[in-house]
């Protein structure tokens, strides 16, 4: 490894940058992935974001990839990135256990939709990610990379916690309420939720197919930007997915905003209950933007946290039945409950609560008509004390139902050190705008920060 590639040197970069020094020859793929594996070494006891790991696994793939670019053949978007993958992902041959014992043991013969579009991309699998059980609320292993007393968040914890650790700088997760954006916002990375149906999720444990939803992290939005682009596409197994051109989300975040984009601040259900640390920054950001900032009432959505919570329950007791029937015993409580209270769910009540996409957009629409983007919090405040519980997604759920992009950046910081996140909401389908406007946001801030 060169001096200038060190490993410090090298995971400090992002993963642009680094797509740019893999592509070139300046960085070999091993020596981004040794790095990795050091790092990983140095903090993963700490930590603990991995369900599966395997350092020769990853070098192997590292070494063909290494010598691809040398044999001067064209070369994937994502050439030579390690990526971290939640582990409800099958992967073919590597250990895909759900977060529950129920599936110990399992190793996929196929990969994922998205998993075989990160391969044909150059990109290497470094590992699987801890996952809560079954994609919920019970909690895996993982602790929180900035004080381990302290929750990263769910479901998508392991991923979370591995990029916020600098132990790979990409991860794939997934959000059925917010287990996207309420993570990234605890472990103070960049964590964006896509529009319903932006990427395919075959071969992904499907909880709520009306809501799940892949997302990425990263620690900076052009790197979400990139991997959100590769994975992005139509899947015909996955109904949720249209055949529409490829969206140019990496291009168009990283171009110049057209005009200077405007903001509306939101005050969604659950604001009175929050942090006043959380809401307090919020206020104080809005009043910084000034008239690019304007609030807007957001009355008369106060049950959809109920109408979503009845959506997911009601699925989930279908998806799972088979698990369920494999293992009850060996569920844990919160998730039986949860199982029982979906079986519960009246076929008119379930109906009726589908539709609430459809008011929502409605509603969101006429918002969007005056702004670039919802301005809220990610979470309550920063992450909780104490690791039996995951954190609330109250600030999460409502857009995962709208099925609208979503996309966390961490700008705050709470008084006892903790990251705190500040959360954009654009129209759905319009993921490349709220990219570049979450990528102003960010330069804004830091030109702030700096004068200060």
């Amino acid at each position: 490894m060169a001096r200038h590639d060190n490993p410090t040197v090298l995971l400090g970069l992002g993963a642009v940058a680094l797509r740019d020094r893999l592509a070139s020859g300046a960085v070999k793929a091993v020596d981004l992935v040794e790095a990795c594996l050091q790092r990983i070494a140095e903090v993963e006891p700490k930590v603990q974001a991995w369900a599966w790991l395997d350092g020769d696994n990853a070098m192997e793939q590292a070494e063909r990839l290494d010598k691809w670019r040398q044999s001067g053949r064209p070369l994937g978007a994502l050439h030579g990135l390690p990526v971290g993958l939640k582990d409800i992902i099958d992967a073919r041959g590597i250990p895909t256990g759900n977060g529950t014992p129920i599936d110990a043991g399992r190793v996929p013969s196929e990969d994922a939709w998205i998993v075989a579009r990160l391969r044909a991309a150059g990109a290497i699998i470094l590992g699987k990610t801890v996952t809560t059980e079954c994609a919920y609320m019970h909690p895996g292993k993982t602790r929180n990379p900035h004080d381990p007393d302290h929750t990263p968040g769910g479901s998508s914890q392991g991923s979370a916690a591995a990029v916020a650790a600098g132990m790979v700088p990409l991860a794939i997760g997934t959000q059925t309420g917010g287990s996207v954006i309420r993570p990234a916002a605890f472990c103070g990375v960049v964590g964006l939720k896509p529009s319903f149906g932006l990427i395919p999720r075959s071969g992904i444990l499907m909880q709520s197919p009306f809501l799940d939803t892949v997302g990425v992290f990263a620690r900076s939005v052009e790197d979400c930007a990139l991997l959100a682009e590769v994975l992005a596409g139509h899947d015909p197994a996955d109904r949720a997915t249209e055949p529409l051109p490829m969206p140019r989300l990496l291009q168009v975040a990283q171009s110049a905003a057209p005009v200077t984009p405007m903001f509306a601040l939101v005050r969604p259900p659950g604001w009175n209950d929050a942090d006043p640390q959380m809401t307090g920054a919020i206020e104080e950001l809005a009043e910084v933007l000034g008239d690019q900032c304007f609030e807007v009432p957001f009355g008369g959505f106060e049950d959809v946290a109920a109408i979503r919570q009845r959506i997911n329950f009601a699925e989930m007791s279908k998806c799972y039945y088979s698990l369920e029937r494999r293992g009850r015993d060996q569920m844990s409580d919160v998730l039986k409950a949860a199982m029982d209270e979906g079986k519960a769910v009246l076929a008119r009540d379930y109906i009726a609560a589908l539709d609430w996409r459809d008011l929502m957009t409605a509603a969101l629409d006429k918002v969007f008509e005056r702004c670039d983007a919802i301005l809220c919090p990610s979470a309550p405040g920063p992450a909780p004390k104490g690791l039996e519980n995951t954190g609330s997604a109250i600030f999460n759920g409502l857009w995962t139902l709208a099925g609208v992009p979503a996309i966390t950046l961490p700008v705050f910081t709470a008084d006892n050190g903790l990251p705190m996140g500040v959360q954009l909401v654009g129209r759905r389908g319009d993921d490349a705008r709220l990219l570049r406007t979450a990528r102003w946001l960010s330069a804004y801030l830091e030109t702030l920060d700096q004068g200060n």
